[in-house]
């Protein structure tokens, strides 16, 4: 064969290895441990999961931004009250400070200003790093109106330290803004029946008055709607505005402050005359005295008379629904014809 030949064939033939000394032995490579390799698998799996995530956020037309937060206008609709002693804030402040923004915020571009932004979520977010002087991390997507209110609500649903008296200010601010009642429901993730308690409660408490209280986290509905119901008596409001007035009033917490708001509905002022009671007796068909009434503001007391048999409560009792009912139905006539 030629010496090409040769050539060629060595390339493919591996030659008998000599022995080698313990010096020019090749050294062993590093064994990796089990845990190391999970780690990197992890790793991987958590750059595909962020890649993935990014693809999602293009397709949508979503894309993330690192902005000044001074161009980030909040949403037109306030979902949340800035209450003076607001510690979770500093909290989230801090937290940004030390481990930097983890979750980003969501906005559109500014509808009516060039150059600006406005936010769906993450108001706090901007707030903190406004004032700690670093660039918010955003999402920016084409929104609606519709769509940002929908968003905005949904990121807060699920948060505890929304309280009721806030998602009924949130609820009423949707519906005035020209949206329909569906909206609200979606926003809110509430059914129809306590979308209409939310607007029922907000609308029958003057906005200065929720404003002075502020978001009273452990109050829930069933006080709202008493407080409601209480101030319904224009001395009762008054009575509540002049409470609020007062300057130790906005020193106190927030629940604390819608209790006293509260107490001032329920209870005259001292220079306020009280109402006496409406007390007449009730009479039989015939003549005799059966019962006595006995009717305050909100209260009515009915004494059955000591000569009539005990069994004529029990019936009374029982009479009462049909009596209600009775009652609805001449009150309901009486509105349609008026109407």
């Amino acid at each position: 064969m030629s010496k090409r030949t040769d050539t060629i064939k060595s390339l493919f033939t591996a030659p008998q290895s000599s022995a080698l000394s313990a010096d020019n032995m090749p050294a062993a490579l590093p064994r990796v441990s089990s845990g190391s390799v999970r780690s990197l698998k992890d790793s991987f799996s958590e750059v595909e999961k962020e890649n993935e995530e990014l693809r999602e956020r293009i397709a949508s037309g979503a894309v993330i931004l690192e902005i000044d937060p001074s161009l980030v206008d909040p949403s037109p609709l306030a979902d949340r009250f800035r209450d003076q002693d607001d510690s979770s804030f500093e909290a989230l402040k801090q937290s940004i400070s030390q481990r930097g923004q983890e979750v980003p915020i969501l906005v559109r571009e500014h509808p009516e200003a060039k150059g600006r932004y406005q936010s769906a979520y993450g108001h706090r977010r901007v707030r903190a790093t406004r004032e700690l002087g670093i660039s918010v991390k955003a999402i920016l997507r084409p929104l609606s109106d519709e769509a940002l209110v929908v968003a905005q609500g949904l990121e807060n649903a699920p948060r505890e330290d929304l309280s009721f008296i806030e998602r009924a200010s949130f609820a009423m601010h949707i519906e005035d803004a020209g949206h329909s009642r569906s909206v609200v429901q979606d926003a809110l993730s509430v059914d129809r029946a306590e979308a209409s308690k939310l607007l029922a409660v907000a609308r029958s408490v003057p906005a200065e008055v929720i404003q002075a209280i502020g978001k009273a986290p452990k109050v829930g509905r069933g006080r709202w709607q008493s407080f409601a119901e209480l101030i319904k008596d224009s001395a009762a409001l008054k009575r509540v505005r002049a409470a609020i007035a007062e300057p130790k009033f906005a020193e106190r917490e927030t629940d604390a402050r819608f209790l006293a708001a509260f107490s001032a509905a329920t209870r005259p002022s001292r220079g306020e005359p009280r109402k006496e009671p409406d007390e007449k007796p009730v009479f039989s068909v015939s003549g005799d005295k059966i019962a006595h009434v006995r009717q305050a503001e909100r209260e009515l007391k009915l004494t059955i008379d000591k000569n009539v048999s005990t069994t004529f409560a029990a019936f009374l009792v029982d009479q009462l629904p049909a009596l209600f009912d009775a009652f609805s139905k001449k009150s309901s006539g009486q509105e349609s014809t008026e109407a």
